[in-house]
């Protein structure tokens, strides 16, 4: 008897817990990031490759279907972009702002795992921070149209948590601060590398 008003009373907890994963089609997730920007030249401009101080992304996403979803990202980071030409030579202290939004596709799942891939379009901005890390004045800040890629995988930690890895990648076109003589002016389109880790609530 003690074994059967135990099973019926566990019912409640059990039946909760199935209809929150089956109904759970929306997370939000926060991650900790990286931002690698590559070397670039071009009209006598040399961009040299940066990294970033660990930063931060936001997401949102909502589930469209049982493989699609669309997602929201906001991510912060900070960096030292250098540039050289043969009359001067720039340091440039940035703040790396990304609002986007992608489409998010998993084609499959194995046991606890779900790979997933992204893709979208997004603004960058990217802003002066008027400091002693960087060398010239005066020098605005750039915006950008952009498109985010990338893939990576969920592990399932519970029905309610799980934890994200993933490979970013984002081409947009390289930064120019307005320096005199074009001398932060490239012209050429980069791809950032922004890999990042974290963890999801799912609701």
């Amino acid at each position: 008897m003690n074994k059967w008003i135990l099973f019926l009373a566990s019912l409640p907890l059990v039946a909760a817990t199935v209809a929150h994963a089956q109904e759970s089609r929306q997370d939000a997730s926060v991650s900790y990031s990286g931002l690698f920007s590559p070397e670039v030249v071009g009209n006598g401009v040399h961009q040299t490759g940066t990294v970033a101080d660990i930063g931060l992304v936001a997401s949102y996403r909502y589930l469209l279907t049982p493989r699609g979803a669309a997602e929201v990202n906001y991510g912060y980071n900070r960096y030292i972009a250098d540039f050289a030409t043969n009359a001067a030579s720039i340091r440039a202290h940035t703040q790396f702002q990304e609002f986007s939004a992608e489409y998010v596709y998993s084609a499959f799942s194995y046991k606890n795992f779900f790979p997933f891939v992204e893709g979208g379009i997004g603004g960058y901005f990217f802003g002066i921070i008027n400091d002693n890390k960087t060398n010239y004045n005066p020098l605005k800040s750039s915006t950008q149209i952009g498109v985010p890629y990338g893939g990576g995988v969920a592990y399932e930690l519970s029905p309610s948590f799980d934890i994200r890895v993933q490979y970013r990648g984002i081409v947009v076109k390289a930064p120019n601060y307005g320096a005199t003589g074009n001398s932060t002016n490239t012209g050429r389109y980069e791809n950032i590398s922004n890999p990042i880790v974290g963890v999801a609530y799912h609701f």
